[in-house]
């Protein structure tokens, strides 16, 4: 039989694993930060003072708080354990279940609440941006999500911010929906308007035919009793450029990297259809959980089938740290210290993926490499 050219592409993707051709490139001293005993993280900020936080959603593990400060290596509930118990009645005033924490520009702590324990529907009122002063430790802002941008289908995953924008700044937030379109939202911090873009779009949805390899095993859902199915996790990593001019995303399940101007992201007027004309595919990365940026306008993304950390530079991809160690990237964090700080918690070997069976093997571990940058900061200027 004679394959076209996307098919056999498509046939390709099943059959290996994907390997960059500079794999060994380089690699970077990779320095372990903090181990995990207990629920599985998935997400890391660092302060520039060094504080550490984490987050726990709450997908199956038994999970007291899903947000914690690192404090002496113990994960600490933060703000503090009454906020980190869930309560579905009140849904804005309690964390259900947290899929990411950034600081932000203005050195706030943010904290996006999915509000869909167990990858459930969302409930109501629940998906948010909770801002905690760094200085109280105190909340002082919470942003629910309007109905109109959180579908059944949402999970949101992960955030960005641009505080030069409006009165109080744009957070840029991907829907990573397992089963429905993916998105960018886009919420206005000050009103709490939000807006879904790239609806739907072929470059938030996870790429047709693609299938991990990981560990010469397959990712995909294979439940104890029916037949496997495939993984398909819509638009997931996202990080922006120094100058805000440049949002980067991509979806779980792909190695493409995508972005889009923000001008056109923020414009109301710009169709959805003249927006997906101004994607850009970036080229092959490797697949990513987490993205990240630095203050150089470099771009960082895990590669989770191959165990590395890969970084895009004057157009070009390559390999900075690769080690058995890296099992499954997660959030990427680049802090004022000069480092890129990311969890590694082997999220492919949970049971879901395995037949039923856990197969993760704690701890769970948060590590550290060296580069030459410093986080993207883009606040207002004092006049």
């Amino acid at each position: 039989m004679k394959l076209t050219s996307s098919a056999f592409l498509i046939a390709t993707t099943f059959l290996t694993a994907w390997t960059p051709a500079d794999a060994q490139q380089e690699n970077r001293q990779l320095e372990l930060v903090a181990t995990f005993f207990d629920a599985m993280p998935t997400g890391v900020t660092v302060t520039s003072d060094s504080r550490i936080f984490v987050n726990y959603p709450r997908w199956g593990d038994d999970v007291p708080f899903t947000v914690a400060e690192l404090i002496d290596g113990k994960a600490v509930a933060y703000p503090d354990a009454a906020f980190n118990r869930p309560d579905e009645d009140h849904p804005a005033s309690s964390l259900l279940s947290v899929q990411s924490v950034v600081v932000g520009p203005e050195g706030r702590l943010w904290i996006l609440d999915t509000g869909a324990p167990a990858f459930s529907a969302p409930v109501k009122g629940a998906p948010k941006l909770v801002a905690v002063d760094l200085e109280t430790n105190r909340i002082v802002k919470t942003v629910v999500f309007p109905d109109e941008v959180i579908l059944p289908t949402t999970y949101v995953n992960d955030m960005r911010f641009d505080m030069t924008k409006g009165a109080e700044g744009v957070a840029y937030v991907t829907d990573s929906s397992l089963s429905g379109p993916g998105a960018i939202i886009v919420i206005d911090l000050a009103t709490g308007k939000a807006t879904r873009r790239l609806n739907g779009d072929a470059s938030t949805a996870p790429e047709p035919g693609f299938v991990a390899k990981i560990d010469g095993i397959p990712l995909e859902n294979t439940p104890p009793d029916g037949p496997s199915a495939p993984v398909h996790i819509a638009s997931d990593g996202i990080a922006i450029s120094p100058d805000g001019k440049t949002l980067y995303f991509s979806p779980l399940t792909s190695r493409h990297l995508f972005s889009v101007p923000t001008a056109a992201l923020n414009d109301e007027n710009v169709a959805e259809e003249t927006l997906s004309g101004k994607v850009r595919d970036l080229g092959l990365k490797g697949a990513s959980d987490g993205l990240e940026s630095d203050d150089d306008g470099r771009v960082y993304g895990g590669d989770y089938e191959n165990h590395s950390i890969r970084v895009l530079e004057d157009g070009s991809w390559s390999t900075i740290s690769q080690s058995d160690e890296i099992q499954w990237p997660d959030t990427l964090s680049v802090a004022a210290d000069g480092y890129l700080y990311f969890t590694a918690n082997q999220l492919n070997r949970q049971a879901g993926f395995n037949n039923g069976e856990d197969l993760r093997v704690k701890p769970y571990k948060l590590f550290r490499i060296a580069i030459d940058g410093g986080p993207v900061i883009l606040n207002k200027t004092e006049e």
